[in-house]
């Protein structure tokens, strides 16, 4: 295989793993930010009534900040160029049940991926 050409994407981004929030639900507030541009992003997220907003306006920031210091760009400049939320792995523990039975209970988690991206290089990309 041939090596691939560098890329000249500007792009930074932020991680967070085993979050104890199903992935389910923050995938209810990443599909609303997703493609948007960062200061939008900043205020829809501050906005939401939900708790996972918060974890991803926290990981928001933290791609902010990398970006700002890997390229020197101001937020102005950012889009959200991809946010995924993915299953972490589940903790499963059991609930005693009439008769002698027995209810699983699964904690589940999730792993977070913020990516943004400067606004002029996704064009040219």
């Amino acid at each position: 295989m041939a090596p691939s050409a560098p890329s000249t994407l500007q792009e930074s981004s932020a991680r967070q793993r085993n979050i104890w929030t199903s992935a389910r639900k923050l995938r209810r507030v990443v599909n609303e930010v997703r493609g948007k541009k960062v200061v939008e992003a900043y205020k829809m997220l501050r906005l939401m009534p939900y708790r996972a907003a918060e974890v991803v306006l926290k990981k928001l920031i933290d791609a902010i900040h990398n970006a700002k210091v890997k390229y020197g760009v101001r937020p102005e400049e950012l889009v959200v160029s991809s946010i995924f939320a993915d299953g972490g792995s589940k903790f499963i523990r059991f609930k005693p049940r009439a008769q002698g039975r027995i209810y699983k209970r699964r904690r589940r988690t999730s792993h977070l991926t913020v990516k943004v991206a400067v606004a002029s290089s996704l064009a040219k990309g």
